[in-house]
């Protein structure tokens, strides 16, 4: 068993696993901890606990140290020149003609590296522009091309349903999303209703899939032919909660079948 806690970097992002180091971290404190990126300050957004290591990616990290003030305050720098960056990468972009969407940037803790991300309809030679930004902040550049999923998730909005976006507001990964779906839950297969913001299809057809998926057991397909007790007929629709479903039968009379569950 290892005594875990779950930390993230940003806003509803995702959370990563280190183990406590026996530290008291409380939800909501703040932390210093080393990563593939090097030093981050990042929140805690699960308190300490113990978890098998068959569910843990191996080997863990450790937290470093509660943050400090000093570490609060480059923190707090890092954020502000941050700012000023991205508005110095999406001038130089447009100097070098790039057609990219810049949608953030980040420093690590001691500012060994600065990331970008950005969107774009294709692969860019972003090579010059790593070169001139390197120049300016001394420090080892990233650029990373994310897809439009994650640009929504660090911009948010209105869904179609008027909500905030799942995805600005709680997700934290994004699952498979597939047409099969919106089939299963009966969806008009619309691309204006079934697709999210971003363009991609609605996150939440995932939530209540499994109880469409278990719903449509035993009910027939919208088309097929069903027994009723009038005899065959073709299956006009179907009401999954109610478990019934209408067919027209060959002298076009129209009868509601009940199945049990």
């Amino acid at each position: 068993m290892y005594e875990v806690v779950g930390i993230s970097f940003s806003k509803n992002g995702r959370v990563y696993y280190f183990q406590s180091n026996h530290l008291e971290l409380p939800k909501g404190s703040h932390v210093v901890v080393e990563t593939e990126r090097g030093l981050q300050y990042g929140t805690v957004v699960i308190e300490p606990y113990q978890e098998d290591e068959k569910n843990l990616m191996l080997p863990l990290k450790e937290i470093i140290r509660v943050s400090t003030k000093e570490d609060d305050q480059q923190y707090q720098k890092n954020l502000k020149d941050a700012e000023k960056a991205l508005r110095d990468a999406k001038r130089l972009a447009k100097d070098l003609d790039l057609p990219m969407s810049f949608i953030n940037a980040s420093f690590v803790l001691n500012r060994s590296q600065l990331l970008f991300n950005f969107v774009a309809e294709e692969r860019i030679d972003f090579r010059e522009l790593a070169k001139k930004l390197a120049q300016i902040y001394k420090t080892r550049i990233e650029l990373r091309q994310i897809g439009v999923r994650d640009k929504s998730k660090e911009i948010g909005g209105l869904g179609p349903c008027g909500r905030m976006l799942c995805c600005n507001l709680f997700l934290k990964d994004f699952n498979s999303v597939s047409i099969n779906m919106a089939k299963n839950q009966y969806l008009a297969l619309n691309p204006t209703k079934i697709n999210g913001v971003c363009g991609r299809l609605l996150c939440c057809l995932n939530y209540e899939d499994e109880l469409y998926t278990e719903l449509r057991k035993g009910m027939p397909e919208v088309g097929a032919l069903a027994q009723t007790p009038n005899g065959m007929g073709k299956v006009l629709s179907v009401d999954l909660f109610k478990r019934t479903y209408k067919a027209e039968l060959k002298d076009k009379q129209v009868v509601e079948v009940s199945v049990e569950k």
